[in-house]
C-alpha cells in the first residue's frame, strides 16, 4: 500500500482501504485539527451552515433557560468559589480604578509627606486619593493669611 505524509504531523501513515484520498492520519490531534479547518471553510462558503451555527446555540438556551439555575442548584460548592473569586475582582477593580483616579491633587509633586495604607496597595501604580496622610514634622508657627 501507498505511504502518505499527514499534513499536519508530517508522519508517514498508511490511508485507510475505505479512503483512499485521505490526507490526514488517524491520531486524534491531526483528526480534530481536521474537522477544525473542515468547519472553518464550511463556515466561509456556506450561508445556510453559518445561520444553522448562528442559531443552535440560541436554539438550545431557548430549550434549556433554567440551565444555569439547575447548576448552581447542583453544584453549590461552584457557586461558593465564584462567590469569593468575585469578591477579589471587584476588589482588584476598585483598587485599579483607585490608581488610576486622576481627579485629585498630584501626590508626586507634593511637599508632604504621604503613608498610604491598606491591603493590595502594592498593586497601585499611582495613587490620586490615598485613604492615610501622614504630614511632616515641619508644622507653621505662623497664623494662616
Amino acid at each position: 500500500m501507498v505511504q502518505r505524509r499527514c499534513r499536519y504531523c508530517e508522519q508517514s501513515f498508511q490511508p485507510s482501504k475505505y479512503q483512499p484520498h485521505q490526507s490526514v492520519c488517524s491520531q486524534p490531534d491531526c483528526q480534530r485539527r481536521r474537522r477544525a479547518d473542515y468547519h472553518r471553510q464550511k463556515i466561509v462558503a456556506d450561508a445556510e451552515y453559518r445561520q444553522g451555527c448562528r442559531d443552535s446555540p440560541q436554539k438550545w438556551r431557548s430549550h434549556n433557560a433554567d440551565y444555569w439555575q439547575r447548576y448552581r442548584d447542583q453544584h453549590p460548592a461552584a457557586v461558593e468559589r465564584n462567590r469569593q473569586l468575585q469578591h477579589v475582582r471587584d476588589h482588584k477593580r476598585r483598587l485599579r480604578d483607585l490608581a488610576n483616579n486622576n481627579s485629585a491633587f498630584d501626590l508626586k509633586h507634593s511637599a508632604a509627606e504621604v503613608w498610604l495604607l491598606g491591603a493590595g496597595l502594592e498593586n497601585l501604580l499611582r495613587n490620586t486619593r490615598p485613604h492615610v496622610f501622614r504630614f511632616p514634622n515641619e508644622v507653621a508657627t505662623e497664623p494662616w493669611s
